[in-house]
């Protein structure tokens, strides 16, 4: 994968200058940073950071994609958007049921290879939504729908609701639209992968 190296003693300035001459930001890119020590009383410290470009990681992830794609004799077209640090790739099928599995769980694990994948490569997870034409779009709306009707039902009540085990990413969206209940207060408990939403009325 493509990425650019610089070497140096302050890792501020090796940014710096990879920004720079780049003309990028820390959110449009991923950093491999390595630190070495030279010497036995007076140590010095030198930094090794390689910088890949988020376009440049999108890239690798659809020639990845595309093969394991192949192997599961899928034949698929990618539209990618890069936005605020996360890369969004949608796939486009003619096996679209295949793609998404049962409950979406073929859609996770493709999501899941290909993080592991690019860690292996770079050193660094990317924020990676993958999603499968309109799926996790409809999925979102959906959650944020009920999420909304159980707010509603705590202020009615003044009653806790918990909500069904979701992954970070459902819980973060639940917790977005909570936060625009000022009455309401909510909070994650449990652990992984059996974690949930507690909603419940502000203390005063």
């Amino acid at each position: 994968m493509k990425y650019e190296e610089y070497n140096g003693k302050n890792l501020e300035e090796l940014k710096e200058q990879a920004f720079n001459e780049l003309n990028i930001t820390e959110k449009d890119c991923l950093i491999n940073v390595e630190k070495t020590t030279s010497g036995l009383l007076k140590k010095k410290e030198e930094y090794t950071i390689k910088v890949y470009k988020l376009s440049d990681v999108a890239d690798e992830i659809k020639r990845f994609l595309n093969e394991l794609l192949i192997n599961m004799n899928i034949e698929a077209n990618f539209e990618t958007k890069i936005r605020e640090e996360q890369i969004s790739i949608k796939m486009y099928s003619d096996k679209n049921n295949i793609l998404i599995g049962k409950d979406g769980k073929t859609l996770k694990a493709l999501q899941t290879i290909i993080r592991q994948y690019i860690f292996k490569e770079i050193g660094a997870y990317p924020y990676i939504l993958l999603d499968v034409e309109n799926y996790k779009e409809k999925k979102i709306k959906n959650l944020e729908f009920l999420t909304k009707k159980l707010a509603k039902e705590v202020l009615r009540t003044k009653q806790p609701i918990i909500m069904d085990d979701m992954n970070s990413y459902e819980r973060r969206i639940a917790h977005n639209v909570l936060s625009k209940f000022d009455k309401l207060s909510s909070a994650s408990e449990g652990v992984e992968p059996n974690r949930h939403i507690v909603i419940k009325i502000k203390e005063d």
